[in-house]
């Protein structure tokens, strides 16, 4: 009686193990997943996507002309996350579109140490993104930045005439914030 006991516990063990390890496994795969779900969360919602610089940005500003029958007011937002001041030196320009325009932001390192700086932008309206095309950025790539250094960044962009004719606002944002462990791409 003892060893069918015995059995019957080692056998309630190996199960238990087994439902163990599925969970486990069942876990990593899910963390692993968490990326790519995360990225694709971000694309439709307009969160956190880092801007690739359009390839043919050149071409489309050659290409385009210049409605100056419409005026979009363009409101230019900054917050910081960490150790900087960051800011555009002008808050909205009306602008038309078709015309290429360039507005200034000024970012300051206030950490003791040198770093990298990161712009993740962002687009009020959503739809207004695919017709904000930007020619310079500084939130192309990350930044680097000596300690107590003061840089300023073009941001030079033109409005797609193609913007619906129910747009009269765009809000841009960014977003500037530390690079965690860039202190040594700086240095190198």
């Amino acid at each position: 009686m003892a060893q069918q006991s015995s059995r019957k516990t080692g056998g309630l063990h190996k199960q238990m193990l087994v439902r163990l390890l599925v969970i486990v496994v069942a876990m990593f795969a899910f963390g692993y997943a968490l990326v790519p779900i995360y990225k694709a969360i971000c694309e439709i919602t307009g969160i956190n996507v880092l801007t690739p610089q359009t390839k043919n940005a050149a071409d489309i500003v050659k290409n385009t002309q210049v409605d100056k029958s419409r005026s979009i007011e363009v409101i230019f937002d900054a917050n910081e996350r960490g150790k900087f001041q960051f800011k555009p030196e002008t808050n909205r320009m009306m602008v038309h579109p078709g015309e290429l325009v360039t507005v200034n932001y000024v970012v300051h390192n206030n950490l003791p140490n040198d770093t990298a700086g990161q712009a993740i932008p962002s687009y009020l309206p959503t739809k207004a993104a695919e017709h904000f095309t930007k020619l310079e950025c500084f939130c192309f790539k990350q930044q680097p930045f000596k300690s107590g250094e003061t840089k300023e960044f073009p941001v030079v962009f033109v409005i797609n005439p193609k913007l619906p004719q129910d747009v009269h606002t765009i809000t841009l944002s960014y977003t500037f914030f530390e690079v965690a462990g860039a202190t040594a791409m700086v240095a190198e």
